[in-house]
Formats: structure tokens, sequence, C-alpha cells
């Protein structure tokens, strides 16, 4: 049974996964971590003129190569509930006023990882612009 601290660095990892994958796929980072006590935005980025509101969700597996999305129990992005959908945004939207940026365009993005720990490697899924 993983504790928090092994969550923690579990999470820890899979974000810096999506960041080295963000930046593959021309996205420049702009903050990670974004935290208010209301809530927190894991990575903002930007790709052509689109601010990118990115939550990552990690999930280990000992070989991730045999997920079988339909039929696996699990999916990290089911975690991503309703409430927690409402305080994205809020986070969002003060990040938007903060910066002066409520006119630019902005989508919010899921990105899975699934950790192969044994074997170092991760299998990353992009979720592109979600509705809040």
């Amino acid at each position: 049974m993983e504790n928090k601290a092994d969550k923690r660095e579990i999470g820890q990892i899979g974000e810096s996964v999506v960041c080295r994958f963000l930046k593959k796929q021309d996205f420049q980072i702009i903050k990670r971590n974004y935290w208010k006590k209301w809530g927190e935005i894991d990575i903002i980025a930007k790709k052509s003129d689109i601010l990118h509101f990115v939550e990552v969700k990690t999930v280990s597996y000992e070989n991730p190569e045999n997920v079988i999305y339909e039929t696996d129990k699990y999916r990290p992005e089911e975690n991503v509930h309703s409430w927690k959908l409402k305080r994205l945004s809020r986070v969002i939207q003060t990040y938007l006023l903060e910066k002066d940026s409520v006119e630019i365009d902005w989508q919010f993005d899921v990105v899975v990882v699934y950790l192969d720990m044994v074997n170092k490697k991760a299998k990353v899924e992009l979720l592109e612009n979600i509705i809040l």
C-alpha cells in the first residue's frame, strides 16, 4: 500500500515526465504548481498563443504496456471530479486575473501518466480541451 509520501513522489515524477513530453510537443512551460488556498494547477504551458492549464494524473504500474484502457478498473483521469473541476476553474480564473490575461485564449487539459517504475518507462496520454 502506498503512503502519502509515495503518492507525492509518484505525482512529482509524473509532472516532470509531462513537462518533458510537452516541451517535445513545442509547448513552453510557464509555471509548475501554481498554488492558491482554493486549489492548484499542476502545469501552465503555452503553445501557439494558447495558454494550457494542465492537470496531471499519475499512476504506477509494473508494466504500463499491459494496461488495457477499456477493461482496466482504475483510470487516473476519473479523479478529475466535478468538485475538482470547480476548484480548478477558480484557480484558472485567479491566474488569468493576476496576469491580466483575461482576453487570452486558453484551455484545460488533463495528462495521464502510467509509470513503469521497474523499467523506468512512462506512457503519456494527453486529453485536450476539457470543458470546465
